[in-house]
């Protein structure tokens, strides 16, 4: 038969750069036809990924719209990709995370009886409103998915514990960090500038749980430091959501110690990682990337669907909470053993073949049907 057609499909910044490996191995492989289909569910933020990785879309569905409320995108999207699954006839997709991409990829292709494939598959934190609507749009993916590459231990155990058959899951490691670690080689000309003397925290926030004020404490928090402590300074990529950007213009505008900026390409913000002393994050990749980095996180979120690096210490839960905010930045800036003790330079995360084993997994499902 002719080449297997397989769809990686990406619709986000964390989906482009999490399968970008995935994209690569595919494309190295004689038997694989590989299709790049973006839902471009956010434009701006995923195209700023496509370039340093070499994604070239075959297939732009362009879905995002201003303002976009979570039913018309889910509906648009299946839409679209029925439309799309219809006249491509793929032997197999791919999709990473926890998305409506994803979701939806997920749905329409099990309309179409064509097998799918859950990359991080099996995260949880078992609250369906906590994170919203991610928890939802992943458990739905697994229950859907024909293969489930998990990324740890922890996340096949809650797959096993969901009915999910043993055979079908395979641990792979998480495909961030084989992009981690090709970036780390690639990003030395984007080293951000720091006041000598001072400390750079990093910030990255923008999840639609904190939206309101959690977020707001949460800036507070923030200025709070860069109002008192005159050894840090701050850096903020912000997000381009209206809800994130007239907060944070309020509340962090024109202070001299917090440089805000657009959202940075991924090797210019691993170049910020690898400069900061610690990162405050609500972000799901930068809690996998930034223990290989040697970087503590302070999560500003009540729960977690990567516990591995909790229980490794080398990611702190604080939530959105001024209070909470203020004491364990305090403690990482004053007391050196509290932070030598996040700063491991370990993570739980994968070895960086990830999609290596991905691949594997496809060919020896394909077998016989690949061409010779």
């Amino acid at each position: 038969m002719d080449k297997i057609r397989i769809h990686c499909v990406i619709g986000t910044r964390p989906e482009a750069i999490k399968m970008a490996p995935v994209i690569s191995a595919l494309k190295n492989e004689p038997w694989a036809d590989v299709r790049v289909l973006a839902t471009a569910q956010h434009r701006e933020m995923l195209d700023q990924i496509l370039g340093p990785f070499d994604i070239t879309p075959d297939i732009d569905l362009n879905v995002m719209q201003g303002n976009q409320t979570l039913p018309e995108l889910t509906a648009r999207l299946m839409l679209l990709l029925n439309q799309t699954f219809t006249q491509e006839t793929p032997h197999a997709v791919l999709a990473q995370g926890d998305t409506t991409t994803v979701m939806v990829t997920a749905l329409a292709a099990f309309y179409h009886r064509i097998p799918f494939g859950h990359i991080e598959a099996g995260l949880r934190t078992g609250d369906m409103a906590c994170p919203f609507p991610e928890e939802m749009n992943r458990v739905i993916a697994g229950r859907l998915a024909r293969w489930h590459f998990a990324p740890t231990e922890s996340a096949k155990t809650n797959l096993l514990r969901e009915g999910v058959a043993q055979e079908s899951i395979v641990v792979t490691g998480n495909t961030v960090i084989d992009a981690l670690l090709d970036a780390t080689t690639r990003c030395q000309d984007y080293e951000p500038v720091v006041t000598p003397g001072k400390r750079l925290i990093l910030v990255t926030a923008h999840r639609r749980e904190n939206f309101g004020a959690p977020f707001r404490e949460i800036c507070r928090a923030i200025k709070h430091l860069a109002d008192t402590r005159s050894d840090v300074e701050f850096l903020y990529p912000v997000h381009p959501n209206p809800n994130v950007r007239g907060v944070v213009s309020d509340i962090l505008g024109n202070h001299p110690r917090i440089r805000l900026c657009d959202p940075l390409d991924y090797f210019p913000f691993v170049a910020a990682m690898k400069a900061s002393y610690f990162i405050l994050s609500d972000s799901g990749g930068v809690q996998e990337e930034a223990p290989a980095l040697g970087k503590p996180v302070l999560l500003l979120r009540r729960e977690t669907e990567r516990p591995e690096a909790v229980e490794m210490g080398v990611v702190r839960l604080v939530g959105p909470d001024y209070a909470k905010i203020l004491d364990e930045a305090q403690q990482l800036l004053d007391h050196p053993h509290t932070y030598q003790s996040m700063a491991q330079g370990t993570s739980p995360y994968g070895d960086g073949r990830s999609a290596e084993r991905i691949v594997s997994v496809l060919q020896t499902h394909f077998g016989s049907s690949l061409p010779q």
